[in-house]
C-alpha cells in the first residue's frame, strides 16, 4: 500500500490534457484512487465513478475539468486528518446518525455569541449544558465590511474572516466540538460571491476568463430576456436581477444584492473550484453544509431559473463527492419552495441528494396558527410533508437569522375559504403589533407596496408577546406569552425531523432595537433579531422563577420528551383530527408504543376529541386543554 503522501503526489501526476480525451480513453483515476493507504478511497470512488463521470459529462461534455475534479477529490482525501477519516468510517456504519431522537441543534452568529472562534471554543460548556449535538454557525468566511448580507457575500471560500479568526481556529473549534459530541454546520453560499471576490475583481478588470465565471453582458438584450421570466428576490430593497458595473462596462447578474454576483455553473471551472472549497472546509472539521439558495444556482433563458434539473445534477454530484472523500459530512438544503418541490432535493434512496432540508413551510405555518388560533393550514402542511418518501428528513425551527416569509399554501387557503392576500397582510401586521389584539412586537422586512408582500422580523419571545407584557407590566399577558413560547417549541420538536433553536431563544432573549442606532445596520430590519447574546440574562437561567429559568427548563423538558422511543428515525408520524380547529394532534408510533402530542394554539379552553374507533391506541376520552397548553400522552405500550 502507498502512503497518503505518495497518493497525493501520484494524483498530481494526472495531466489535464489526458482528462480531455474521449470517455473511453480518459486515463483511469486508479493512479490516485488505488494509491490510498488502506484502499478505502478506491472502493468509494469505484462505487460512484460511472454515475459521477456520466453526470459531469451531461453538464460539461468532454471537459478537461473532469480530471481536475477527480484529482481534487484524491488530494482532499489524502490531506484529510486521521481523526476525521475515523469519523467517516464510523458514520458509514451509522448512516442514520443525524436522524436520532437525541439530535438537538442551535444556530448562532459567532461574533454575537462570543466575539470570535477562540472565545466560542471557551463557551462549549454552555452548549454541553443544553446537550447540543449540532451547532450551526452563521457565515464566517472572509467577507467585505460592512456590506456582506449578514455574511452571505463571501470573498474567499477557503479562509475564515480575520475578524472572527483563522482556519486554525476553526479546526481547533471543530475538534473541541467533536469531543463534546457536537457536529458543526456551516453555510456554503453556492449561488454567488461577493463583488470583492478575486474572481469578480479580475472580471471587473476585463479578464474574459473570469467574466465567464459570472453572467456578464455588454447591453440589456439578454438581461431583459432573463428579467421577463425571473422573479425578483428583493423587489423593494434590491430591485432587478442585474447591476451595471461601471469599471467593467457590463451588466452582471445579481439576483440578491448588487454586491453579490451570481456564479455561472455552466462553466465547469466554477463547479470544480467551488467543490474544492467544500472539501477544504470539510477537512477543517465541518460536518454539515447548509446549501444556501441552492434552487437558484442554474440559470437558463426561457425559465424562471428556479429548481431546474441541472440543480439536482450538481447536488447529486456533490453528494457523491462527499461519500467518496468525507462520508461523515452531510448536506442540508435551504429550499424555500412549495412542498411539491421539496422531495426532488432529497433525490431517491438509490441516488440521494440532500440528507435533510430546512423545514421552512412548517415554521411559517406554526406562526400562522399561533396568530389565528387555527391549526387547519398547519395540519394540512404537516400531512403533505409526512406523505413524502421516508428518505425525506427535516430540521425544524421557529426562528433563525432570517425573516419569516409568509409563503403559505394558497390553494389550501382558498379551499378553506381564506383570502391569501388578506391573510398574509393580517399576519405580517399582526407580528409587527399593528393588528387589534396583537401581543407581538416585531418589524416588517422588505415590504413591497405594489404586491403588498412583506416579511416579519423579531425574536421568538418578542413575537410570542413576552416583550410587550414586560413593557406593560401585564402579569396575565406575561404568563400567556411564556405559554405560547413553550407551546411553539414543543410542537416544533414533536414533528418529523429534529429541532434547532435560535441562540437566545433558550433564555427568552428579546428584540435588539439598538440596531437602529448603528448606521451600518439600520437599513436591514432583520438585525432586530441579530443582537449580541446577553450573558447577564443567561446567568439568570439558574434563578428559579425567572423568564430565563422557565424557558431553560422548558427546553430541558423538550429534550426529555424526545428521548422517548417514538422519536426513533423510523417512527411512524401522522396528524389526527381533534374536532377542534384550535388543537393540533400529532401521533407517533414505534413498535407497540404510541404517544400523542396535543397542542392548543387557541387563546381559550379547548377539548381534543379523537376518533379512537379508527385506532384503539388513541385516547378514548376527550382531553381538556387550557389556552396554549400542550400535553404528551402515552396511550399504548
Amino acid at each position: 500500500m502507498m502512503s497518503a503522501k505518495s497518493h497525493a503526489a501520484k494524483s498530481k501526476s494526472i495531466k489535464p490534457s489526458q482528462a480531455a480525451k474521449p470517455a473511453e480513453a480518459v486515463e483511469p483515476i486508479e493512479s490516485a484512487a488505488t494509491a490510498s493507504d488502506d484502499g478505502i478511497f478506491a472502493a468509494r470512488f469505484d462505487r460512484h465513478r460511472d454515475e459521477l463521470e456520466s453526470l459531469f459529462r451531461m453538464l460539461y461534455g468532454e471537459s478537461a475539468e473532469l480530471n481536475e475534479f477527480e484529482r481534487a477529490m484524491a488530494d482532499a482525501y489524502a490531506a484529510r486528518p486521521a481523526d476525521l477519516k475515523a469519523l467517516d468510517v464510523a458514520r458509514e456504519q451509522d448512516p442514520q446518525w443525524y436522524k436520532r431522537g437525541d439530535m438537538f441543534g442551535m444556530t448562532m452568529y459567532t461574533d454575537l455569541f462570543a466575539g470570535d472562534l477562540k472565545k466560542l471554543a471557551g463557551k462549549i460548556d454552555y452548549l454541553k449544558e443544553q446537550k447540543l449535538t449540532y451547532l450551526h454557525l452563521m457565515p464566517l468566511l472572509q467577507m467585505p465590511h460592512p456590506d456582506n448580507d449578514g455574511g452571505y457575500a463571501i470573498e474567499d471560500f477557503d479562509a475564515v474572516d480575520p475578524r472572527i479568526g483563522t482556519n486554525e481556529d476553526l479546526a481547533a473549534l471543530t475538534r473541541k466540538l467533536r469531543e463534546a459530541g457536537i457536529s458543526l454546520c456551516l453555510d456554503f453560499v453556492m449561488n454567488h460571491t461577493a463583488s470583492s471576490h478575486r474572481w469578480a475583481k479580475a472580471a471587473e478588470a476585463g479578464d474574459p476568463k473570469y467574466q465567464d465565471y459570472y453572467f456578464c453582458y455588454d447591453d440589456r438584450t439578454v438581461p431583459d430576456q432573463y428579467d421577463a421570466q425571473v422573479p425578483q428576490v428583493f423587489p423593494n430593497t434590491a430591485p432587478g436581477n442585474f447591476t451595471y458595473n461601471e469599471k467593467m462596462g457590463k451588466w452582471v447578474m445579481t439576483q440578491f444584492y448588487p454586491f453579490q454576483w451570481d456564479l455561472n455553473y455552466r462553466n465547469p471551472k466554477v463547479f470544480v473550484a467551488m467543490m474544492s472549497s467544500v472539501m477544504h472546509l470539510a477537512n477543517l472539521g465541518v460536518e454539515v453544509f447548509r446549501l444556501d439558495a441552492v434552487p437558484y444556482i442554474w440559470k437558463q433563458l426561457g425559465t424562471n431559473c428556479r429548481n431546474l434539473p441541472q440543480v439536482h445534477t450538481i447536488v447529486r454530484m456533490m453528494r457523491m463527492m462527499l461519500e467518496i472523500v468525507c462520508p461523515a459530512v452531510v448536506l442540508k438544503g435551504e429550499v424555500v419552495m412549495a412542498p411539491k418541490e421539496l422531495a426532488a432535493y432529497f433525490g431517491t434512496p438509490e441516488r440521494p441528494e440532500c440528507h435533510m432540508l430546512y423545514n421552512v413551510s412548517i415554521m411559517v405555518n406554526l406562526w400562522s396558527a399561533l396568530a389565528n388560533g387555527d391549526t387547519r393550514l398547519l395540519k394540512a402542511q404537516i400531512d403533505k410533508l409526512d406523505a413524502l418518501p421516508e428518505n425525506c428528513w427535516f430540521v425544524n425551527y421557529l426562528r433563525c437569522h432570517d425573516d419569516i416569509g409568509w409563503g403559505l399554501d394558497e390553494d389550501e387557503e382558498v379551499r378553506l375559504a381564506i383570502d391569501p392576500l388578506k391573510h398574509k397582510e393580517f399576519l405580517y401586521h399582526f407580528y409587527e403589533g399593528a393588528e387589534p389584539g396583537s401581543w407581538a412586537m416585531g418589524e416588517l422586512y422588505n415590504y413591497d407596496e405594489a404586491s403588498k408582500d412583506a416579511r416579519s422580523c423579531g425574536t421568538t419571545a418578542s413575537l410570542c408577546g413576552v416583550e410587550k407584557a414586560i413593557i406593560t407590566h401585564d402579569k396575565p399577558a406575561y404568563e400567556k406569552a411564556i405559554g405560547r413560547d413553550l407551546l411553539m417549541h414543543r410542537a416544533m420538536a414533536f414533528l418529523r425531523g429534529f429541532p434547532m433553536l435560535n441562540c437566545g431563544d433558550e433564555i427568552g432573549q428579546l428584540n435588539g432595537w439598538e440596531y437602529k442606532e448603528d448606521p451600518d445596520r439600520i437599513e436591514d430590519s432583520r438585525n432586530l433579531h441579530r443582537s449580541p447574546f446577553d450573558w447577564n440574562k443567561a446567568d439568570e437561567r439558574h434563578t428559579e422563577g425567572t423568564l430565563q429559568s422557565r424557558l431553560w427548563e422548558g427546553m430541558e423538558g423538550l429534550r426529555e420528551m424526545r428521548s422517548d422511543p417514538c422519536f426513533a428515525p423510523d417512527a411512524w408520524v401522522t396528524t389526527w383530527d381533534t374536532r377542534d380547529d384550535g388543537v393540533l394532534a400529532v401521533v407517533r408510533k414505534q413498535g407497540e408504543r404510541t404517544i400523542v402530542g396535543l397542542f392548543n394554539f387557541a387563546d381559550r379552553d379547548a377539548t381534543a376529541t379523537m376518533d379512537s374507533t379508527a385506532d384503539a391506541t388513541l385516547p378514548a376520552e376527550p382531553v381538556a386543554l387550557a389556552p396554549y397548553e400542550y400535553k404528551v400522552i402515552v396511550t399504548h405500550e
